[in-house]
C-alpha cells in the first residue's frame, strides 16, 4: 500500500515505473516526473486502463476512492470509461443548456396555442426581466435564491403584480424543461406565497404631466394595431371611463367638421344606477378639441365603415376587449404604474392644480362635471349636464395641449413602428392609406368626417 512520503520520494528514471497501491490501482512515473494515478480492470474479457488524474491534484485519498466508484460501476456490468465520457458529455450539454434557451423553446412549442399578442408579451416580459439576470446559466442548475433575486428586483421598482406573472412565466419553462429530461426541480414553483402581495385600492396613475406624456409616447411606440394606439390616445384627450371609450359609435359624435364638435355619450351606458341610465337628458357632453378630431380623422378610414369606433379585431359588432388598452401599458412597461382607468386621476389631478394657480372660480367643480362624477343633488347633476360648455372647453383644450405638446400627429399611429436596419431600436414609420371608399355607411352616419 502507498502512502505520501513514498509517492514524493518516488523519482524519475529512464522508463516509466509504477507504484502498485491496491485493487488494481497504481501510479506510473514518468521519465519526465509526472505522477498519474491509473485503475487497470477488464470489461468483456479486454484488460482497459483507466486514468484517474495527476498527482498531487488527485491524492491518495481521492484517487482511492474514484476506483472504489469505478469499481462500482463496472459491478453493474457497464464500462467505468464510457460511463465517465457518457457523464461529461451530459454535463456539457446541461452547461449549454440555460434558461434563456430553456424559454425560446417553450415559447416556440406554445405560441401557436396563444394569442399572438399574449405570446409576444410573454417573450418581452423574459427578454427585459429575466435573461439579463439568470439567461446564460444552465437551467439544471438554477436555485430558488437565484430565482427570487430576479423577481425581487421586479418588486423594488413597484411592479408587484408583473412579479407575480413573471414567477408564473418562469414555472412554465421549468415544466417544460423536466418534460424534455432537461431539468429535475422547479426552483420557482414554491416561491409564489412570499413575494409581496397586491394590496387592492386605488387604481394606479401617473399624474405628473412630463411623465404622462413620457408614458404615452412609449406606449404609442408599441407595435399594436393603430386602433388600439388611437384609442389610448382619445382616452386620454377626453378622460372618459374605459368603457364607455370602448363602446362609442359613430352616430354619438355632433358637428366634427364645425368650430364647436361634441360626443354625446347616452346616459343609458354611463356608470351608474339603473335610474341614471333611464334619466331624461343624462347623456354626458364631451367637448371635443382639435386633437380629438384628429384622433377621429386617423381612425375613421379603418373603421367608419361600421357602427364602432373601436370594435374588436375579432368581430366588427363588438367592442375591443377591455384589457386591450391595458395590455398596451403593460407591455410598454407601466403595468403597476399606470391603467387606461389612470388618466382620470391624472386629468383631475393636473387640471385641478392648474385651476389653482391659472383658472377661474368654480373650475372645481366644472372639472368634476367633466369627469362625469354624481353631485349630491341629483337635479342639479342634470341641469349642469349641458352648462358650462365653454368654459368646459377651454380647460379640455388646456389639458389636451398640455398633453400632446411633445406626441407626435396621430396621423402617424396609422403605421406600426419598424426595426431601422443594423439598430436595435424601434423607429415609426407613418406610410399613408391608401383612400377608402365610404360607400353603404356613410348615408347612416348623421356627422361624417371630410377628408
Amino acid at each position: 500500500m502507498l502512502n505520501d512520503a513514498k509517492i514524493r520520494a518516488a523519482k524519475p528514471r529512464e522508463k516509466s515505473y509504477k507504484l502498485t497501491d491496491g485493487h488494481r490501482l497504481y501510479l506510473l512515473v514518468s521519465p519526465a516526473g509526472s505522477k498519474v494515478w491509473q485503475w487497470s480492470y477488464r470489461y468483456n474479457d479486454i484488460q482497459r486502463t483507466m486514468h484517474l488524474g495527476r498527482y498531487p491534484m488527485v491524492s491518495l485519498l481521492a484517487a482511492r476512492a474514484e476506483r472504489d466508484q469505478a469499481n462500482l460501476i463496472l459491478r453493474e456490468g457497464k464500462d467505468p470509461i464510457v460511463e465517465r465520457k457518457i457523464k461529461v458529455e451530459v454535463n456539457l450539454n446541461d452547461g449549454r443548456y440555460t434558461f434563456e434557451r430553456a424559454a425560446r423553446e417553450y415559447h416556440e412549442a406554445l405560441r401557436s396555442q396563444w394569442a399572438k399578442r399574449h405570446g409576444q408579451d410573454v417573450l418581452r416580459s423574459l427578454e427585459r426581466d429575466v435573461f439579463p439576470m439568470i439567461g446564460n446559466l444552465p437551467i439544471s442548475k438554477l436555485t430558488s435564491p437565484a430565482i427570487l433575486e430576479v423577481l425581487r428586483a421586479i418588486e423594488a421598482r413597484g411592479a408587484i403584480e408583473t412579479a407575480k406573472r413573471v414567477r408564473q412565466r418562469i414555472s412554465m419553462v421549468f415544466i417544460y424543461a423536466m418534460a424534455n429530461g432537461r431539468a429535475d426541480r422547479d426552483p420557482a414553483e414554491k416561491l409564489g406565497p412570499i413575494l409581496k402581495p397586491l394590496r387592492k385600492g386605488r387604481q394606479p396613475a401617473i399624474i405628473d404631466i412630463d411623465r404622462l406624456r413620457t408614458m404615452i409616447n412609449d406606449a404609442e411606440s408599441d407595435f399594436a394595431r393603430p386602433v388600439t394606439r388611437l384609442a389610448l390616445r382619445l382616452l386620454a384627450l377626453t378622460a372618459v371611463r374605459p368603457n364607455e371609450l370602448r363602446g362609442a359609435r359613430w352616430d354619438e359624435f355632433e358637428n366634427l367638421n364645425g368650430a364647436e364638435p361634441l360626443w354625446r355619450i347616452p346616459a343609458a351606458r354611463m356608470k351608474g344606477s339603473f335610474d341614471r341610465k333611464e334619466e331624461i337628458g343624462g347623456d354626458h357632453l364631451v367637448p371635443l378639441v382639435p386633437q380629438c378630431v384628429l384622433v377621429l380623422r386617423a381612425l375613421w378610414p379603418l373603421t367608419g365603415e361600421g357602427e364602432l369606433v373601436f370594435p374588436s379585431i375579432r368581430n366588427g359588432r363588438k367592442p375591443m376587449s377591455e384589457n386591450t388598452i391595458g395590455y398596451l401599458l403593460h407591455r410598454a412597461g407601466y403595468h403597476g404604474h399606470h391603467v387606461p382607468h389612470g388618466f382620470r386621476a391624472a386629468f383631475s389631478t393636473i387640471m385641478n392644480e392648474w385651476a389653482q394657480d391659472h383658472g377661474e372660480k368654480g373650475d372645481r367643480a366644472i372639472i368634476d362635471l367633466m369627469l362625469a362624477h354624481v353631485p349630491a343633488n341629483k337635479v342639479e347633476g342634470a341641469y349642469n349636464r349641458a352648462r358650462y360648455m365653454k368654459r368646459r372647453r377651454e380647460i379640455a383644450t388646456v389639458w389636451a395641449d398640455m398633453l400632446t405638446s411633445t406626441l407626435p400627429s396621430p396621423g402617424t399611429l396609422l403605421a406600426g413602428p419598424a426595426r431601422e436596419e443594423g439598430s436595435g431600436s424601434w423607429r415609426k414609420i407613418a406610410t399613408p392609406l391608401p383612400r377608402k371608399v365610404l360607400c353603404g355607411w356613410l348615408p347612416r352616419c348623421k356627422h361624417f368626417l371630410k377628408f
